[in-house]
């Protein structure tokens, strides 16, 4: 356990900073099944795929997650649309 008042408050801060963060990963993760989701049934909705690229970047900015951890995401859903359209044409 931490002997000092800062390192306290450190602690309490990063608690809720973990929590905040886990609900911001959930939602992010959410928003990638919906849109892949709407890939595999072939209907390759571009509004659920904007939505999490949105929140994909969102999140890189504020720190959530890196950088590059969201560029590949992104790179790898933009990926599987591409791939569903040309497999449908």
């Amino acid at each position: 356990m931490a002997n000092t008042k800062s390192a306290q408050k450190r602690i309490r801060s990063g608690e809720k900073k973990r929590v905040r963060n886990q609900a911001y990963r959930s939602q992010v993760k959410t928003a990638i099944k919906k849109a892949e989701q709407t890939i595999t049934s072939g209907t390759a909705n571009d509004d659920a795929v904007r939505a999490a690229i949105s929140l994909l970047d969102k999140a890189a900015v504020k720190g959530i997650i890196h950088k590059n951890n969201a560029a590949r995401r992104k790179s790898r859903l933009v990926a599987k649309v591409i791939k569903s359209k040309t497999a449908a044409a």
